[in-house]
């Protein structure tokens, strides 16, 4: 019913000009996150509630202005906008309207709304998510998260990054058209995992994902601040995509491009492989060879902020003190998400909040369990982690040269970094995402019979009690049932029933 009455804002209006998109081409809120104005107190996050009943009114609306997909060259080429252009081209006025949507689902509700599935009318194939704000229910503090978030989804077009393919206000309600990833999280993902842990080689491909999608942003001056595997969802090939930029600010950077001589990187495969020739001895000294290494390096490092905001197992020590942080906290977040991957919880992980917190601005160093076999590559992933979660930001890893060092890392030996988005997810994964898959078909199943049965009940008991009033009433009147057609319109089955007195010539009902 809830759903029903939701979907009645999708319907058209007599309205031309209300509730339209101007084109600027899924979260669910979890304990550990919290957001706080300072680093003595903190206040977990809320979850905004949308009723369903709730209509949208027609009195404003956005200014719709057009951007073309061409202006998106990475993602131009997503089926998505060929739907988006025949929509437009069928409207009557060419532009996209809200009634031109048909919402599935509710998919999750988050800090700031609700998100739902959701697909074109006019197009069967081609799935969205609509992430719905309520902006009388938020503070002017969300509000600005709220912009914020708008602004860095208009300026994104990248793989691992979500597409904006709508953005419009209408009323009090701010709506935001995205991907839709039907693989859930990553979070969930580990969660399935027998040991809730996952093998280095899928842990290798998701932080490499990551990798690039965060020198993404801050090539663009965006420091991310939410990293952590709720927030990195998972498309239907696999492949990564990251979520919620409420908590985003921006900063200026400075690229800069330079070509030094280097030694030649040898893969991991390579390094025990040995050459033998007259020219160079398998005993004799080879001198070592080098190459010229071409470095593009964009890393916000004027970034600056004292709001403690985020996922308090993955605050930086930096901003648990409030002395102020910057693009650090990306990098300390992102050693978190391969220490959880590889382990199955996060390394300063305590009793409750404050304990974490405690752990995390404490001198403690990073431990690891100790195991009597172990994995290829745990020793290099072991490092990495020990530099990236090192708790002075000046020597962390990442904060002076930002990916350009965290990719030259031997954990990453052997990754094509051009040819990344072409890889395909590991085995383990592909399986784990299968097996959800075959979960929610059942439990979508189940939830079909059930709902039938219980139609079946209900239309019973309506006979029933029709019954019970006819003999209630047999003293005065002798009723005979007969059987409608099947073109009877008032009941979805086509079973219908009604019944004449004899005492009249004409139908009761």
């Amino acid at each position: 019913m809830e759903e029903d009455a939701f979907n009645n804002l999708l319907l058209p209006t007599s309205s031309d000009t209300d509730l339209d998109f101007s084109f600027n081409s899924v979260s669910t809120v979890t304990d550990r996150t919290f957001a706080c104005s300072s680093a003595r107190s903190s206040l977990a996050r809320s979850s905004i509630t949308l009723s369903f009943n709730d209509r949208l009114s027609t009195t404003t609306s956005s200014a719709p202005s057009l951007a073309p997909s061409s202006s998106r060259p990475h993602r131009s080429s997503d089926p998505k906008w060929s739907s988006i252009r025949t929509a437009t081209t069928l409207s009557s006025d060419g532009r996209l309207h809200l009634h031109h949507l048909k919402l599935l689902r509710h998919l999750g509700t988050g800090n700031l709304g609700r998100v739902y599935l959701c697909r074109l009318r006019d197009c069967e194939t081609a799935n969205f998510a609509l992430k719905v704000v309520d902006r009388d229910h938020l503070s002017a503090k969300k509000l600005s998260h709220v912009d914020m978030e708008a602004e860095i989804l208009s300026m994104l077009d990248h793989p691992f990054l979500p597409t904006l393919y709508a953005h419009f206000t209408a009323s009090h309600y701010t709506c935001l058209l995205i991907d839709y990833c039907s693989g859930g999280d990553l979070h969930s993902l580990l969660r399935r995992h027998p040991s809730n842990r996952l093998s280095v080689q899928a842990v290798r491909f998701f932080a490499a994902e990551v990798l690039v999608a965060l020198e993404y942003l801050h090539a663009l001056g965006i420091v991310y601040r939410d990293l952590k595997p709720e927030n990195i969802l998972l498309r239907e090939n696999g492949h990564v995509m990251l979520s919620d930029f409420d908590l985003c600010f921006k900063a200026d950077v400075v690229p800069t491009f330079r070509t030094r001589r280097g030694p030649v990187q040898i893969g991991r495969s390579n390094r025990r492989r040995t050459t033998s020739s007259c020219f160079c001895p398998e005993n004799g000294r080879r001198e070592p060879k080098e190459e010229i290494v071409a470095e593009f390096i964009a890393e916000p490092t004027a970034a600056y902020s004292r709001c403690c905001v985020g996922t308090h197992e993955y605050l930086a020590p930096e901003l648990v003190s409030g002395s102020g942080y910057g693009n650090g906290v990306d990098w300390w977040a992102f050693g978190v998400l391969i220490y959880e991957l590889l382990y199955g919880t996060t390394p300063f992980k305590g009793s409750n909040k404050e304990c974490t917190l405690r752990n995390i601005a404490s001198s403690m160093e990073v431990r690891f369990p100790v195991k009597e076999t172990e994995e290829e590559g745990m020793s290099e992933a072991r490092d990495l982690i020990g530099k990236l979660l090192e708790k002075d930001p000046m020597l962390r890893m990442g904060c002076v040269r930002g990916a350009t060092d965290v990719k030259r890392h031997p954990f990453f030996d052997g990754i094509k970094w051009p040819l990344i988005r072409t890889y395909r997810p590991p085995s383990e994964v592909r399986g784990l995402m299968a097996a959800a898959r075959k979960t929610k078909s059942k439990s979508k199943g189940s939830e079909n019979v059930s709902h039938v049965a219980s139609s079946h009940r209900r239309r019973r008991w309506w006979w029933k009690a029709l019954a019970f009033l006819v003999r209630a009433k047999g003293s005065k009147h002798t009723y005979y049932y007969s059987r409608c057609s099947t073109s009877c319109t008032s009941h979805s089955n086509g079973n219908c029933y009604s019944y004449y007195a004899h005492n009249k010539s004409k139908r009761l009902i």
